[in-house]
């Protein structure tokens, strides 16, 4: 039993649909394999805007119509039949998002709103992908997954219900899988009652890793654009190292710190039932990857991980009093209430900084729920640099040349916060 996830750059045009099937029909089988795939291409951001307009009371027509477009071409490419099925699938999807659109309920929360409209990008992948396999003589089962995925109404990053989640996939998915294949969505879950969620941005990881968790999978495989798990983002450097085999723990903490290639919710349920999770190139299938599993190792090449867009904020009591713990509790709740994540912090007698992820609305509400008790200090468009592993050429590469706002250094990680 296998679960295969399939990121939206797997699924961007008509020839990447076809690299996919081969890749089913080489290497997945017939049976036992359930396929997890996202929103193809930049879909995503394409919904995000669309839903931005609609919810702004502007004109999203002509950006609902590019989206439309872009689908439509790729099906055209795939299905020249045009009387094939698909299409009415796909008219039928588009028309209940733009209804969707128009129909927006403003008393809801904007969060809720997001995810019943974005949450369309998977739908229409998973419907193209279950008719491309089926016109490749590979037969599978479309599912939706908000049926089986169940969570609680943390709108745009649920969390799961597990023992019902559970219960339901074992309940309808195994007599399936013995017979044909699974296609279903990533990134989505839904209510007891019937609403959309959503579970992150990058979320598909996450959704595959729940299947394999609940199917007992013997394996999961994440198919990207790179050769495997690698020490840095080739976009940003040249010399890249492949790790051939790492253990969960430091792919957590990779992708914890902001390591992009997995999304850091997706290992905890494989490791709970020591499934290897495989990083593998649907460029070069044949490739090795990596093996991420429960396994030890004398020494790792340096990490190195770049987020950015970041915020610093500085956090100073107005008494001039310590930082207590107190004080320390105050802030917390309050960045755990406004779900701010934070991804550096350093205290000092009479001050506490973090480092975050830049959202203006959050970051707003963060400066009036705690101006009245701190003196806040704060500076956006930042880079936050880290190395997990560092030596001491991986530090003098990556601070040459920066003008380094805060330095911070633990037993293994290295990080530093730059304009």
């Amino acid at each position: 039993m296998k679960v295969y996830k399939f990121g939206g750059a797997s699924v961007k045009n008509a020839d990447a649909f076809r690299n996919l099937a081969n890749i089913v029909q080489t290497h997945g089988g017939t049976t036992r394999l359930l396929i997890v795939v996202s929103a193809m291409g930049k879909t995503t951001n394409a919904l995000e805007q669309v839903f931005d307009l609609a919810y702004t009371h502007q004109n999203f027509d002509d950006a609902l119509q590019q989206s439309c477009q872009y689908h439509y071409q790729i099906v055209q490419e795939l299905f020249p039949a045009t009387d094939h099925p698909v299409y009415e699938e796909l008219e039928h999807l588009f028309s209940k998002l733009k209804y969707t659109l128009q129909n927006l309920n403003h008393q809801a929360a904007y969060d809720q709103l997001y995810d019943q409209t974005v949450s369309f990008g998977e739908l229409l992948a998973s419907v193209i992908l279950h008719h491309y396999l089926q016109l490749q003589h590979l037969a599978n089962t479309w599912i939706d997954s908000r049926k089986y995925i169940q969570t609680d109404t943390t709108w745009r990053e649920a969390k799961i219900e597990w023992e019902w989640t559970e219960r339901l996939i074992k309940r309808d998915l195994p007599a399936i899988l013995n017979e044909q294949l699974i296609v279903t969505q990533g990134f989505l879950g839904g209510t007891n009652n019937g609403l959309t969620t959503t579970l992150g941005r990058e979320g598909s990881d996450f959704s595959g890793a729940i299947f394999a968790y609940c199917l007992h999978a013997d394996a999961m495989y994440i198919w990207k654009d790179v050769d495997g798990l690698l020490n840095a983002d080739p976009k940003h450097f040249t010399d890249t190292v492949r790790y051939a085999e790492i253990s969960y723990q430091e792919t957590v903490e990779m992708a914890y710190y902001g390591a992009s290639v997995i999304h850091p919710k997706t290992i905890k349920p494989l490791a709970n039932r020591l499934i290897p999770l495989y990083v593998k190139s649907f460029l070069n299938p044949a490739g090795e990857g990596t093996r991420i599993c429960d396994c030890k190792y004398q020494k790792l090449a340096p990490a190195y991980i770049i987020k950015q867009n970041q915020c610093l904020l500085s956090f100073n009591a107005k008494d001039f009093t310590f930082i207590s713990e107190k004080n320390l509790g105050t802030i917390f709740n309050a960045l755990s209430e406004l779900r701010l994540k934070i991804n550096l912090m350093q205290n000092s007698a009479i001050s506490f900084s973090i480092c975050t992820d830049c959202n203006d609305q959050r970051l707003q509400k963060l400066l009036q729920t705690l101006q009245d008790q701190f003196i806040i200090h704060y500076n956006t468009g930042l880079t936050l640099y880290t190395i997990k592993n560092y030596d001491t050429e991986s530090i003098n590469k990556t601070v040459a040349g920066k003008d380094i706002l805060l330095e911070q250094r633990t037993r293994t990680t290295y990080q530093i916060v730059c304009k």
